[in-house]
């Protein structure tokens, strides 16, 4: 609706009347005679209102008393208000300026002044809310665009997850593991690393990192897809060149890793690449492939060597039996298996009980 309208509050009759003949050629003119019946013509005309010239003395109720009642409704950001005064004293213009009035009239009137300031608070709070409509179109126009663009990059982060189990099913199906061994591996992965996350705050961990950690624990033994099958399937001790190729798992799962260009998330990529080069090495440096110690090696990359072992331990192989969550945790615990960060140690032990759970809800036998 067109903003054509002025409403005058003020209790002189002769003031009122001046004003609405000032400006009765180019607006439609309301008249209220005092605060209470200006309050009620302004909500019955609120839509078409340009702006409110309001007196400060009045009976009823005076001009502050109307800007008291009229901002906890939030009118005041609705339309522009001019206060008619005589006053003169910066406190009493700093006080209407907090109420959120726009400017004044003096009395007695300039009648030059008083129409040149009306038009340019009228145009100026009119620029302001097109500026504010266009801004609310533009965010609903942007709101629609990321809903597709998120639509998008969910779609392609699930095919991208697809592809990550489906690469990583093969190597556990070459290796004659079961398919449910990546599903353990991330969510010990996960679980593992909120309690780092919790009892360890310098290593930075959230749960956005730890969910994409989680995914790229999925390619670990990735670089197993290259090694030969009289090597990978041997249930009998492997000799120290066997050992060797086997060991070279790490850097072909590295470089394998490396040419996954068309997987758009550096984040992912970069985990993947330090997980699956880095997952064998030891605190003490006595892990392969490029014999990293201590702090040397990443968080993410030491979780995924604790947890791998974990569930080497929990599950039934070719060459031995299953061990029961128990034995697996004082195995690792006790140094039985290499040297782990002592810190992550004490994260194990926190949730040594939620693996044994886990192992459970995704134990082979309950898949088949």
């Amino acid at each position: 609706m067109k903003h054509d309208t002025i409403l005058v509050i003020e209790d002189d009759e002769v003031s009122r009347a001046m004003l609405v003949n000032a400006f009765e050629e180019e607006y439609r003119v309301i008249e209220a005679s005092n605060g209470k019946e200006g309050i009620a013509k302004l909500k019955e005309n609120l839509s078409s209102i340009a702006v409110v010239l309001l007196d400060y003395m009045m009976p009823v109720m005076d001009g502050f008393q109307v800007l008291e009642l009229l901002s906890e409704k939030n009118f005041l950001t609705k339309v522009p208000f001019i206060m008619i005064t005589s006053e003169n004293s910066p406190e009493f213009e700093k006080k209407g300026y907090e109420y959120g009035v726009i400017s004044y009239i003096k009395k007695p009137y300039d009648f030059d002044v008083v129409k040149q300031v009306v038009h340019n608070v009228v145009g100026i709070f009119q620029y302001k809310k097109k500026l504010e409509i266009l801004a609310k179109n533009q965010m609903k126009q942007l709101k629609k665009q990321n809903q597709v663009l998120k639509k998008q990059a969910d779609k392609l982060q699930e095919m991208t997850r697809v592809l990550i189990e489906s690469m990583s099913n093969i190597v556990e199906f070459r290796n004659l593991e079961s398919q449910y061994h990546i599903k353990r591996i991330r969510e010990f992965t996960i679980c593992l690393g909120k309690s780092v996350m919790k009892l360890y705050p310098e290593y930075e961990l959230t749960d956005e990192k730890l969910e994409t950690i989680g995914w790229a624990s999925s390619l670990h033994d990735i670089g197993k897809i290259v090694i030969p099958d009289n090597i990978i399937l041997k249930s009998g001790k492997l000799t120290p060149d066997e050992y060797g190729v086997i060991k070279s798992h790490t850097t072909k799962g590295a470089e394998i890793i490396e040419k996954l260009a068309h997987i758009d998330d550096k984040e992912f990529i970069d985990y993947a690449y330090d997980i699956a080069r880095h997952h064998h090495e030891r605190h003490d440096g006595k892990g392969y492939p490029d014999n990293l110690k201590e702090e040397e090696i990443s968080i993410a990359a030491q979780i995924v060597s604790l947890v791998d072992v974990y569930d080497a331990l929990t599950s039934k192989r070719v060459y031995k039996a299953a061990y029961d969550g128990e034995k697996a945790f004082q195995m690792i615990t006790n140094g039985q298996c290499g040297v782990f960060n002592p810190r992550l140690l004490q994260a194990f032990t926190e949730v040594k009980s939620d693996f044994e759970k886990l192992v459970e809800e995704y134990a082979d036998e309950d898949f088949a």
